[in-house]
């Protein structure tokens, strides 16, 4: 995460003063709370912060990294991507059939990477082409597409469940390079990526001025309608890459595998410091956010806590973190 200089605090009035130190505290506050939870976790059983458990936190927070990237991207143009779940469904059950499994003599080894991949990014690009097309609103096409793509995965496998048996698939998440796993690295290779797409290429800087005004980034010449499409097929192919990771993690592709993976992956979105309004945050808040979701849940299991309560509180934690970070200039009217 990265804070604006901005002018010298000492150079302006009092309530801009406090104003200004209140913005700076509230980008470093998901930080701030990540390093506090740890601790409090640590404190309450002391296995919190031994190597093995920091490895099955890391482990435990490859994929939803993945697809927190995706949802960073179109959170940041204002918009929101339902799609997650059924797109990680397709991608699974794609790399379950075509890598060597129990149903098909089918055995494309690690070539059913790109090929889940790509069938993301073409959904991403479904999405985005029916949102500025038909101008629906974007949680609206996503929904649509999120049960469409559960549909064709159950379609593909008959509603079944396919074992993956290719070894160099499950080497994705079995094997390990430096003691970590390799899921972990391709999460990180991943982030890398979206950084380097977000800070230095002019998709990155079009998703931020999209998001802070779209009249402003029209008037500026920018091409709205081909970012916006650009955006959701990005987000696509990192949901198809995560489809690979849960296939390769848990050694079977089924139309369900994604049940339950969008709200963790929003909550970290917006945990992290990304605003739902758009225009602010970035990939660097999402691994945070991911973080603290994933530290949460982890620490809560170590200190015997109840799944049902764990639940209760990822849901009171996302509405905290949009009070918290919301801009109530930019949003005066609340719909």
């Amino acid at each position: 995460m990265s804070v604006s200089s901005g002018p010298s605090p000492l150079a302006l009035p009092g309530r801009e003063r406090r104003a200004l130190y209140r913005a700076r505290l509230r980008a470093w506050a998901p930080l701030l709370v990540l390093i506090g939870l740890c601790l409090l976790i640590d404190i309450g059983n002391p296995r919190f912060l031994t190597i093995a458990n920091l490895v099955r936190v890391a482990t435990a927070a490859a994929i939803p990294l993945v697809l927190a990237l995706g949802t960073t991207f179109v959170i940041l143009l204002g918009s929101i991507d339902l799609s997650l779940e059924g797109v990680l469904a397709v991608g699974s059950v794609l790399t379950s059939l075509l890598a060597a499994n129990d149903a098909n003599s089918l055995s494309f080894g690690l070539a059913v990477v790109p090929v889940a991949v790509l069938a993301g990014a073409l959904i991403g690009a479904l999405n985005g082409a029916l949102h500025v097309g038909f101008r629906i609103p974007s949680f609206m096409v996503t929904l649509g597409i999120w049960f469409a793509g559960v549909g064709l995965a159950t379609v593909l496998l008959g509603g079944g469940t396919v074992r993956v048996l290719e070894p160099l698939v499950r080497d994705v998440a079995l094997a390990r390079v430096l003691d970590l796993p390799v899921l972990v690295w391709i999460a990180l290779a991943v982030l890398l990526l979206a950084w380097v797409i977000q800070e230095y290429t002019p998709l990155g800087r079009y998703m931020y001025v999209i998001g802070g005004g779209e009249d402003i980034a029209a008037l500026s010449g920018i091409p709205i309608n081909r970012t916006k499409v650009a955006v959701f097929t990005l987000a696509g192919a990192f949901y198809g890459l995560g489809g690979v990771m849960a296939a390769a993690q848990l050694g079977v592709g089924n139309a369900m595998i994604g049940d339950g993976r969008l709200f963790p992956s929003v909550t970290a979105v917006v945990v992290g410091g990304t605003s739902l309004i758009g225009g602010e945050g970035g990939v660097l808040n999402s691994l945070v956010g991911v973080m603290i979701v994933t530290v949460l849940a982890n620490g809560l299991v170590l200190l015997g806590v109840s799944p049902y309560l764990q639940q209760a509180i990822q849901g009171l934690m996302i509405i905290a973190a949009v009070a918290v970070s919301i801009d109530r200039v930019r949003s005066a009217i609340v719909k």
